[in-house]
């Protein structure tokens, strides 16, 4: 049997709520990594966002209005306010008192107060009173690291940099034709200083921080390789981030393809597309399709997907809003027909158990781990006129069969975990039980 190369377990900083473990091969000497290590890329869409709670994103049109229109007109003689609308319309009563509020305590509150953040309290609230986890306020810099997340990009320098626990930080891997990439950076390389400042003693995010940047500008990295030291100036652009990856998995009886899908990302379907054309002609007698630690992304996305297998005219998700159903169905005209394994886990949620469900019930796949996360409804987003945006719940979506998997997740066909708990693909060098079943399946078929 062929499988892909072992690699050690390498822990990110869970910017995400459920962020990937990723397995990276060391090539030196085997050092600890610090538990708050990270990529660039995932610092630079992070900020204090659980992406655990996006799962599931519809991007809208951007409909501007409301209360992000509303402003305040105030008289000169006892700071009385008449709020009203962009519009001309009144404020509805209902939120008189709130502004009430708002203007008494920036003006007489006898500490001084932050206006923009009291605003944000505010909206924050609003959102809080929903009770839905899954309901948030993002700022404006969370708004644009989100954004760069679910449409595949990021901005910077084009390279994973990783700490050790002796305060080394050391380039981990480079992303191909990023800046790095093409300044001659390598794997490895020890940076030292960034735009001339000393990282000793730094904190790897605040490193990040210093490499982020607006496209198009600039940054000055000084590396050590070896004993020379070298200086390379960066311009920080757009790399697209690879979310689909695949192998071909030879046994004695059968040759099986295998994808992984790390996030439901705006370029993820047509790499996974591809991923998927390139095995068919390799001559994949199966398929294995690996969703653990997948916390969702676009709805879209993960509907072209399962309209890869699924035949025209059946289900692949419900969607129900306010008591309405409404089925969603394949448009396509699938004349794909290998056997089909998906790998699940606990840390699958929200477009990976859509795909997981939609590939089960309407397709006839085997699903092979634990149970997944169970998140059963739909987010969108609104731009307010500050630049950042809420997140709040439109919809529940429901299998093919008409069942809501909301915090109770989607059961496995066949139970496979570890005893100690521990998900991450071969994150301890060990064999990939889960894996490893799925194969077991595919070749006894």
């Amino acid at each position: 049997m062929k499988k892909s190369e072992k690699k050690e377990n390498i822990k990110k900083e869970n910017v995400k709520g459920l962020d990937k473990k990723r397995a990276k091969e060391e090539k030196k000497e085997e050092l600890t990594l610090k538990e708050d290590e990270v990529r660039e890329v995932i610092v630079e869409k992070s900020a204090g966002f659980n992406f655990i709670e996006v799962v599931i994103i519809m991007i809208i049109t951007l409909i501007f209005g409301g209360l992000a229109g509303a402003f305040i007109m105030y008289t000169a003689g006892n700071q009385m306010f008449l709020p009203t609308m962009e519009n001309g319309d009144k404020v509805p009563s209902e939120l008189v008192e709130f502004l009430e509020v708002y203007n008494e305590l920036k003006e007489n509150y006898y500490d001084t107060i932050d206006p923009k953040e009291l605003s944000e309290s505010g909206i924050k609230g609003l959102l809080s009173y929903l009770g839905d986890p899954f309901s948030s306020y993002m700022s404006e810099e969370e708004t644009e690291a989100f954004n760069q997340q679910v449409a595949g990009y990021y901005v910077g320098i084009g390279a994973e940099v990783a700490q050790y626990t002796d305060g080394r930080v050391v380039i981990h891997s480079l992303f191909d034709n990023g800046a790095a990439m093409n300044a001659g950076l390598m794997v490895d390389d020890q940076i030292i200083k960034v735009e001339n400042e000393s990282v000793e003693g730094m904190e790897l995010s605040d490193i990040s921080d210093l490499l982020k940047g607006a496209e198009g500008t600039s940054v000055n990295v000084t590396i050590l390789r070896g004993e020379e030291e070298m200086n390379f100036t960066l311009v920080r652009r757009k790399v697209d981030i690879k979310s689909v990856t695949s192998d071909v998995i030879e046994t004695e009886d059968k040759k099986i393809g295998k994808i992984t899908i790390d996030i439901f990302a705006e370029n993820t379907y047509d790499q996974f597309e591809q991923e998927l054309t390139k095995l068919e002609a390799d001559g994949i007698e199966a398929l294995i399709i690996d969703v653990r630690n997948n916390a969702g992304g676009h709805l879209s996305v993960v509907e072209n997907i399962a309209s890869l297998f699924i035949p025209k005219g059946h289900v692949i998700y419900q969607l129900e809003t306010k008591g309405i159903k409404q089925p969603i169905y394949s448009t396509s005209n699938s004349t794909f027909k290998l056997p089909v394994v998906v790998l699940i886990n606990g840390a699958s949620a929200s477009a990976s158990e859509i795909l997981a469900a939609a590939l089960k019930e309407s397709y006839g796949a085997t699903l092979v781990g634990t149970t997944t996360y169970g998140k059963g409804t739909v987010q969108t987003t609104h731009t307010l006129s500050s630049g950042s945006q809420i997140k709040y719940t439109i919809q529940k979506w429901l299998t093919p069969n008409g069942n809501w998997v909301n915090e109770k997740g989607i059961d496995p066909d066949i139970e496979v975990k570890k005893e100690d708990g521990d998900f991450s693909i071969e994150a301890d060098g060990s064999t990939d039980q889960v894996l490893d079943k799925a194969i077991e399946v595919l070749t006894t078929e």
